[in-house]
């Protein structure tokens, strides 16, 4: 399984990557809204689960990311995580997602990619 890994902070981005390496996971790792899409949109990484930051500074944030995603892969699972923005998940978020809560494990965040398989 391929995860895109969407964040902008390079400590937190280190964390996922080997997080979900460790869990058995290809990890591609994009630091901002653009790259992400450019991967996506490409289609050579054959990714099968956006794991996306809500805010990533400059550019679009994680909220919108899913939703471009969703319109080149239609089905793609998507995990959201955030520090701040866990209550506007209900509002934002699209079908076939997770958010979670900064800070999380390892475990947890490989559970929730999982769980949307």
């Amino acid at each position: 399984m391929t995860v895109l890994a969407v964040e902008d902070d390079p400590t937190v981005l280190m964390f996922l990557e080997d997080g979900l390496e460790d869990q058995g996971f290809t990890v591609i790792s994009a630091r901002n809204s653009g790259e992400a899409l450019n991967m996506l949109g490409s289609g050579a990484y054959g990714v099968d689960v956006l794991v996306a930051d809500i805010r990533l500074g400059e550019g679009i944030d994680g909220w919108e990311i899913a939703r471009c995603a969703r319109e080149i892969v239609p089905h793609l699972p998507i995990v959201y995580v955030t520090g701040d923005s866990y209550g506007e998940f209900q509002g934002e978020g699209v079908p076939n997602s997770l958010i979670l809560q900064k800070p999380f494990s390892r475990v947890e965040l490989s559970d929730a990619i999982r769980s949307l398989l």
